[in-house]
């Protein structure tokens, strides 16, 4: 074996493809995935699809023209896949075919408004999918006039009454909403199903899994918010539209759950859905629910198993069983639960998994861990686990990383809480340390067993730092109690458990007390400033994106959350909320701090970051300001991240130098 002696770099991560969106053929022998990969000096993304072998063989690519190919989609005949692509830079995503063994693709819609979110129908003939539209401009003439109109206005002022009028990086204003439509591949014949109905998807990133067609191609069940003012924190319910009479019916109606996520069985008898219940906790818990469609009974599973299920859910083929994620223990696995049975198994174990598929008994998934980049796997119970990708091997050849462990740390009243630490590829435990602390966000996230490519903890410890991700009481994937327990009092239990982490590396011998630093992005840029205002053992901390005043986060996008989750309105208990609030610290602040912030940041805006930068430099504490323009809550261009992982790394140098010092 080749000697590995090369230390990991911005430009290496930069490099590596991101596999994602696998799909099965319906026997199972190929897989198609899309493959996005990253030219530095173009400061672009590309992506195309490949075609894999779940028996073995070299992957081929199938797409070559297209930026940004993605969505494969089998046909249930296994003749064609659809796909999304982008061919055109002034044109939006449109959908295509292609035959499985390759030649030019065949593009299908000329919609003003884009596609996403295909699924074919079981006829193999039809394809429904997702588009932004103006429920008052009905026909292509219509759709494609009213974009020109926007496209040549010359006044761009937001103008709104309703509440959710942002999300992350966009607005919603322009009075488009998501709708279902279907197309004939044949006859290019397009029908909006909801067309002078109230009726609309979910505005919070609309997906494929927010709707599913019965296996008779006779129904289609789609998540839908009822109330007349839309907000992301309502109650969702699954409405179900006969496609011959064109008659709706909510399903769930008089239910006190929220629902969404439908999944047809491939016999037709129930439909799979997720609940949770919202009046009880703004984070509950989503389980799994099934709706006898002959009775419309619904049931819900698993209440004996504390963890919180991710859409999509699919079902085998035999409609015996379904597959989903679920995070357990800082892990992201795929999971089968057999009708029938108490708790679900894991079905393919992660690391993390990202993106999945079932076809044939097999279910082929992408994975990543904390040392190993994305790629693409198959398991069965005939053969069991294959990689069957070999996309990134080349760039990691040579590369030295660190080693990973895993600690049980006794943090806030003395609960154990689980911590990674990633050490340099050259450490040696007979010298002395600068340790990072990589403070995840959320707060109910967790810093899990995957490979980052924004805060990517072996670019981190390749520089010389003993890198630690704590996942603090609030985090995800323990239960959700622990996910719970910090309501009301954000900052106590997390800090905490951050401290006895750093408590614990400085009993491990090889941490230089002297050289301790933290850096946090979104909560954990929250948590990085929090520090700042109760201790001064830190040298330098980085804060991106952070949340720096309650008050003024109500400039954001979700407003009305945090609120449920600080346990108060501002005006009602301010006090409360300033126990929580790193603004009321200021007073304390001394320890240098690197702030980065993007202009699109709608949620965490733009103001926290500045204002925290000013406060700073107002009190005479060392600060320096990056700031993005055309970035919003992450870093997503090549040149920008290379510049922020600069930044980073020269910042914590200054402070805490980098390196194993012997000891004196």
């Amino acid at each position: 074996m080749a000697k590995r002696s090369r230390r990991f770099t911005v430009e290496d991560l930069w490099r590596l493809a991101r596999p994602a969106q696998p799909a099965l053929s319906p026997d199972g022998s190929q897989a198609c995935v899309s493959v996005a990969s990253f030219d530095m000096e173009e400061n672009k993304a590309s992506s195309k699809l490949w075609l894999l072998s779940t028996f073995g063989g070299e992957p081929r690519p199938l797409t070559e023209a297209g930026e940004k190919d993605g969505e494969p989609r089998w046909s249930p005949d296994g003749t064609r896949i659809a796909f999304v692509a982008k061919r055109d830079k002034d044109e939006e995503p449109q959908l295509w075919l292609i035959a499985p063994d390759g030649g030019e693709a065949q593009r299908v819609t000329r919609m003003p408004t884009g596609v996403a979110g295909i699924k074919w129908f079981p006829d193999s003939r039809r394809v429904a999918f997702i588009s932004w539209v103006w429920p008052d401009a009905l026909g292509y003439p219509a759709l494609e006039a009213r974009c020109k109109d926007r496209k040549d206005a010359k006044v761009k002022a937001h103008v709104v009454e309703h509440q959710a009028y942002r999300y992350w990086d966009h607005w919603l204003s322009d009075g488009r909403v998501p709708r279902l439509f279907i197309v004939d591949v044949r006859t290019r014949r397009i029908v909006d199903l909801f067309a002078g109905t109230p009726y609309e998807l979910p505005a919070d990133d609309p997906a494929a899994h927010h709707y599913d067609i019965a296996p008779d191609g006779r129904e289609i069940a789609f998540t839908f918010d009822p109330a007349q003012e839309k907000r992301f924190d309502h109650e969702y319910h699954v409405v179900a539209l006969d496609l011959r009479a064109k008659r709706f019916r909510m399903l769930t109606k008089g239910s006190r759950l929220s629902h969404g996520s439908p999944s047809y069985s491939p016999d037709g008898r129930r439909i799979a859905l997720l609940v949770c219940d919202l009046r009880r906790s703004p984070v509950a818990e989503a389980r799994i629910a099934l709706i006898e469609r002959e009775t419309g009974r619904m049931k819900a599973f698993p209440r004996d198993w504390d963890r919180s299920v991710n859409a999509p859910v699919t079902w085998d083929g035999d409609s015996a069983s379904v597959v989903f994620l679920a995070e357990d223990r800082a892990r992201t696995h795929a999971f089968r639960w057999r009708l029938g049975e108490k708790l679900p198994r894991i079905a393919a174990l992660g690391g993390t998994v990202t993106d999945f598929a079932v076809a044939a008994g097999s279910v082929c998934f992408v994975r990543n861990t904390m040392s190993t980049p994305p790629a693409v796997y198959c398991t069965s119970e005939d053969r069991g686990e294959r990689r069957i990708d070999r996309f990134n091997d080349d760039v990691m050849a040579g590369i030295a990383l660190g080693e990973v462990r895993e600690f049980q740390v006794r943090g806030w009243n003395g609960e154990k809480v689980q911590m990674w630490a990633i050490y340099p590829p050259d450490f040696d435990p007979r010298k002395k340390w600068p340790l990072l602390h990589n403070i995840h966000g959320g707060p109910h996230g967790i810093w899990g067993d995957n490979f980052h490519f924004r805060w990517n903890n072996h670019a981190f410890a390749a520089q010389g730092y003993v890198v630690v991700c704590v996942n603090f009481h609030g985090s995800s994937s323990f239960g959700q109690r622990f996910l719970e327990s910090i309501d009301g009092e954000w900052g106590k239990r997390e800090l905490a458990d951050v401290e006895a982490g750093t408590d614990f590396m400085l009993r491990e011998g090889y941490i230089d007390r002297r050289r301790l630093t933290a850096a946090g992005g979104s909560y954990g840029g929250y948590m990085v400033a929090w520090m700042n205002g109760h201790t001064d053992r830190y040298k330098a901390f980085v804060c991106h994106a952070g949340c720096f005043d309650w008050v003024a986060m109500f400039a954001d996008d979700v407003w009305y959350w945090a609120p449920k989750e600080l346990g108060a309105y501002y005006w009602d208990d301010p006090a409360k909320v300033d126990r929580q609030n790193p603004r009321a610290r200021v007073a304390r602040m001394k320890t240098p701090t690197l702030v980065m912030h993007g202009l699109l940041d709608y949620r965490v805006p733009d103001a926290q970051g500045l204002a925290y930068y000013n406060t700073l430099k107002a009190k005479g504490v060392p600060a320096r300001l990056v700031f993005f323009p055309d970035e919003n809550h992450w870093i997503l261009k090549p040149q920008n991240s290379r510049l922020w992982y600069g930044e980073f790394f020269a910042w914590l140098g200054r402070h805490a130098p980098h390196g194993g010092k012997r000891r004196k």
